[in-house]
Parts: structure tokens; sequence; C-alpha cells
């Protein structure tokens, strides 16, 4: 296992310079292939990611690709391969797209596609796996619990002795999220939440919102674009707040101190690593009390939709809509490679092994 970078390390890493000139030198649009873009799929977050797809397939086309629309069913990987499909730029958002299912559905059919890998998004989908990987990478992140009957979150409400964050385990987008200052109104938040399976409760956070986009551009290294604080006009950066209302204010570069700026740029990076993610995507922090960053969750295929924090933190860093679907479009052939790599090196560690200790 490579050794986790430390945060002097990472932050040195997060200054990288990217932007769309850059971007535009690394390959013609037609050396792509045949695309999909493959969006909607089966999850509670479907019709975020059909606009996020749609955003991402005119901004390809445009560019010159040959891109096409893939709306995910269970036979994607069929579809891709009678397609006769290149590659995938995977827009999936939640259960099924972004937890490793179609992923592992691709790299079967031989595929090469955007972002995180089968393990990689499997852990990052798990809130709860996902924080107890980065605590012990060194980044902070608020006490929570997996509960799987309401029993376990009274007793894990009390334990906490403060407002809690209540929320599904395996999904995004805010779906099923609620703030409970009040312990009657625990098992009502906690009933919506497990709609969706198992629930997280989770010590409240009273500081700012913070998020770290993360792009991995070939051969420039993996980089944490300028970061991005919410207010939302209602207190919770929920779901209307993320894609519909028009009243959220954004500050990006966020407004925050250079060392916790530092700090929280370095953490992402840091959780990069930990949870395997590959190419692009989005690392949330919330402010404790004292200001400190605590990791909140990864996604590794965030929102690309006129409202979506990954395009505006690009735009910041001087990287165009076009240019980012097209960077993250070119990290699909080098996670592939990277992969090859990774297994060939095992490949020679196992026949060294073998040679040195025979059985």
């Amino acid at each position: 296992m490579p050794e986790l970078m430390s945060p002097a390390t990472a932050t040195a890493t997060a200054t990288a310079t990217i932007d769309s000139d850059a971007i535009a030198r690394m390959a013609p649009p037609t050396s792509f292939g045949k695309v999909a873009v493959v969006m909607g799929g089966w999850s509670a977050e479907r019709d975020v990611s059909l606009m996020s797809g749609q955003q991402v397939l005119d901004a390809l086309v445009g560019a010159g690709v040959d891109a096409h629309a893939v709306d995910a069913g269970r036979d994607v990987g069929e579809v891709l391969v009678s397609g006769r499909f290149d590659r995938a730029f995977l827009i999936l958002h939640g259960r099924g797209g972004e937890d490793g299912t179609v992923q592992a559905a691709l790299e079967l059919a031989g595929i090469p596609y955007t972002g995180t890998g089968i393990l990689g998004s499997a852990l990052a989908m798990d809130k709860v796996r996902a924080k107890q990987l980065c605590q012990v990478a060194g980044v902070p992140t608020p006490l929570a619990e997996r509960t799987c009957q309401f029993s376990e979150a009274r007793e894990a409400y009390e334990r906490m002795a403060g407002s809690v964050v209540v929320k599904p385990v395996s999904e995004g987008s805010s779906i099923g999220v609620s703030v409970v200052h009040e312990a009657a109104d625990l098992e009502s938040a906690w009933t919506e939440a497990n709609r969706f399976g198992d629930v997280l409760i989770e010590a409240f956070m009273p500081g700012l919102e913070v998020t770290a986009a993360v792009l991995d551009v070939p051969g420039h290294g993996v980089t944490s674009l300028p970061l991005i604080t919410m207010r939302a006009a209602g207190g919770i950066y929920d779901y209307d707040a993320k894609y519909l209302l028009d009243n959220t204010e954004y500050e990006c570069p966020a407004n925050i101190p250079a060392a916790t700026a530092g700090r929280l740029s370095a953490y992402a990076l840091q959780v990069f690593q930990a949870l395997g993610c590959q190419g692009w995507g989005r690392v949330d922090f919330m402010l404790d009390a004292a200001g400190e960053p605590q990791f909140i969750e990864c996604n590794t295929a965030p929102g690309m939709t006129s409202h979506s924090l990954m395009p505006m933190a690009a735009t910041c860093a001087g990287i165009d809509f076009t240019s980012l679907c097209l960077a993250i479009l070119a990290s699909s052939s080098s996670s592939v490679a990277r992969l090859s790599e990774t297994l060939a090196q095992r490949v020679v560690a196992r026949d060294t092994a073998s040679e040195e200790c025979p059985v």
C-alpha cells in the first residue's frame, strides 16, 4: 500500500497549476473514440444525474467528441459493448452508479470509464467506512454511529449529548438528511433517512460548510481546486438549496484563514488517496466550533449541473466547463493504465516473493 501523503506534501500538490489551455494541449477530441455519457440510472439521485449528464453531453459534443447519451439500466455493460463504445463518461449519482456496481460491469466488459474504480467507489459511498479509513489516515471527522434500528439511534443521540445530523449511510445530494436539535424530532428524522437503508447519526458541526473539488489531469497530477463555502438561506444545504433555489450564497475562493484553507486542501487530497479515488471528485467538510476542518463525505461523481460546485471551483481555477469535461474524460484512459501498471507490479512482487520464499 502506498504511503499516505502528509499535509505538507498534499498542500504542495494542491498548488499545481492547471488551466483550460493546458487541458486543450492534452489530446484532440477525436482521439477519445465513441464515448457513452452514462447518466440517469435507478438511484434516488436519478433526476440530478440526468441534469448533470445533459450538461456534460452538450459540452463534449460541442468540443467535437463523438459522445452519445446512455440512460443506464442494469444491462449497461451489454449496451455499451453492443453499441461499440470506446469509453464511458460516468455521470451517475448515488447507488448503482457511484458505489462500484456499474464500475464492476464496465470492468467485466473491458470498457474504460471515468472516475474511481470498484473498491474506491464502494468505500466512498459508505459514509461510515469512509470516515473510518480517513480517521486512520489522520483526517479529523465528527463522531458518528451507524444505526439499523431506531433504538440504536436514540442511544447514539444520548451519547453525543447535543445536536446531530441524521442521514442515510449510502446516499448523496443531501437526500434524507435532517439536523436534529431536540430529542422529540429524532424519530421522524430517522424514519425519513431509514427509507434509504442504514442511518448515520453524526455529531453536528456548527461552522461553515466547505467543499474541495479534486481533479487529476494526466501529466499534471492530482490537484485540489479552489475551495468553496456554502450558506443556504434556510440554514441547511439540502437538496433544494443545492439544485433548485437561487438564494444559496457561495464564496469561491473561500473567505477563510489561509492556514485553514491549506489544511482543507491537504486533507482533501489525503481523503482522495486513502479511499483509492481516481480522476475527479469532491470532498466535503464542516468547520467545527474552533474553526477546524472535519471530514464529512467524499463524492466520486459529483454533480455537473448549473448549480454544481465542481464546475464552480474549476471556473475559479481558470478551467471552463468544456475543458473540465475533457480533463475528466482524458483520465478514463489513464485510470485503466494505472490499473494495468498496478496489476503488473503485483505480479512482479508475487513472483519475487515466490522466488525468495518458496512454498
